[in-house]
């Protein structure tokens, strides 16, 4: 059994070209202003400073010029909602399709750093499906604050969240996204953590997404996302689902309580490294399609179904390091109650050095049970506590995973969570 190397070279430029990029900041820097946003009552309109302070956020948003930072006051600032519709849908099968949607509050046509107060202080009510929309925004920094209150569209192919960022780079840091669960009876879907749609680079890192009516984070058609060190938990749908052409790296993240954990979808292309994906009613990871996922270190536990499955002939990747046990719980839906199943060419995807062990209808299902093959066992990991997954000091898990993986101190890597390269 092989596993295939990619070698990715480092970015270049010429010296004058950085010269150029540098004296860019330098300019957005010295040009940009700093405003201050409070929901205070009255007729005024407010000039910005922090003995006047702006009165209407999306006032804010929209005479902010690019690079300027907008301090958000502790309250409640509610949005006023508009109509919305697209020429391009993020999750239909031709991508050219109408959709009516609506949206809350909107950056477009440039980069905000906007900072709210704290996330228990500073809450967003945005009574709509597209909560906080960022449309052409190259740049843009959100944080420490709450993003609630949103409405379901009626359009089923809206790709409803409290985030949604189309042709932006966004950086999404300790921010909650929580109790968006308006959803009308006819409308499967519901609303979303954060959304990457057409050509997004995002950055989401250290926020909590709870008790929302769809997927975590969903990345759709160019979209691009580092999603890191997140708690996800309570929703529906999938808790990171990436899709379609997208990429993703998905390191350390927390997601249980959601339909499912962690997918690869379309073409897409995934390295998911870290992460507790635990408790969920359907499958803990899986890759389909012709995506490509590299899985290792992560700690797939008591999902109500499968833990990990290759669910494609086309999908290829491998899973590597992982511990993976105590799935199947719940009657059989969208996979078997199994650890590892294999719906899929094994030789595309190598299954080495986990730990596969507990799982109510047996550790591999539709391949050779690999126990004692290729680095793989099938032991209790006695993680600390049902939620705690570090392992005792004795475990055998330790210092016994892939040969070519070392801890961050050069050791060889661990099995689980707290090993590998992107382990902390």
């Amino acid at each position: 059994m092989s596993r295939k190397r990619f070698l990715i070279a480092p970015l270049t430029c010429s010296i004058p070209a950085l010269l150029a990029f540098v004296s860019i900041l330098i300019a957005s820097t010295l040009f940009s202003e700093t405003l201050y946003v409070d929901n205070l009552q009255g007729s005024q309109t407010g000039s910005g400073n922090k003995g006047n302070p702006i009165r209407d956020l999306q006032f804010a948003f929209d005479n902010a010029s690019d690079g300027d930072t907008i301090f958000i006051a502790p309250g409640t600032y509610e949005a006023t909602p508009a109509p919305y519709i697209e020429e391009l849908c993020g999750n239909c099968q031709e991508h050219k399709t109408k959709v009516e949607a609506s949206r809350g509050f909107l950056i477009k046509d440039k980069a905000l750093t906007i900072i709210g107060s704290g996330k228990d202080s500073t809450i967003l009510v945005t009574k709509a499906g597209y909560g906080v929309l960022f449309e052409n925004s190259r740049g843009s920094l959100i944080t420490r604050l709450t993003i609630t209150g949103g409405k379901r569209d009626h359009d089923g192919m809206a790709t409803d969240a409290g985030i949604v960022a189309k042709y932006s780079t966004v950086t999404v840091k300790d921010v909650r996204i929580a109790d968006n669960t308006d959803r009308a009876e006819e409308v499967v879907v519901g609303i979303g953590g954060v959304f990457g749609r057409e050509n997004s680079e995002l950055f989401i890192i250290g926020n909590e997404i709870i008790n929302n009516g769809w997927d975590g984070v969903a990345l759709y058609r160019g979209a691009t996302a580092y999603i890191a060190d997140n708690i996800i938990d309570k929703g529906r749908g999938a808790g990171i689902g990436i899709t379609w052409d997208a990429v993703a790296t998905v390191y350390r993240n927390r997601i249980s309580g959601y339909w499912k954990g962690i997918g690869s979808f379309g073409d897409s292309r995934a390295v998911v490294r870290n992460n507790a994906v635990f408790e969920n009613l359907g499958w803990g990871i899986i890759a389909t399609g012709t995506s490509y996922m590299e899985a290792s270190n992560n700690v797939i536990a008591r999902n109500g179904n499968c833990g990990f499955a290759v669910w494609s002939d086309e999908a290829h990747g491998q899973a590597v390091n992982n511990i993976i046990v105590e799935n199947g719980w719940r009657k059989e839906w969208v996979c078997p109650c199994v650890g590892v199943w294999m719906n899929g060419d094994s030789l595309k995807f190598p299954i080495m050095f986990n730990d596969v062990w507990g799982n109510i209808d047996g550790q591999y299902r539709d391949m050779s049970d690999l126990t004692g093959r290729y680095g793989n066992v099938s032991i209790d990991p006695q993680f600390l506590g049902p939620s705690d997954f570090r392992l005792p000091e004795d475990s055998p898990l330790i210092d016994n995973g892939d040969t070519l993986l070392t801890d961050p101190d050069g050791t060889r890597s661990d099995i689980g969570l707290f090993g590998g390269p992107a382990s902390r």
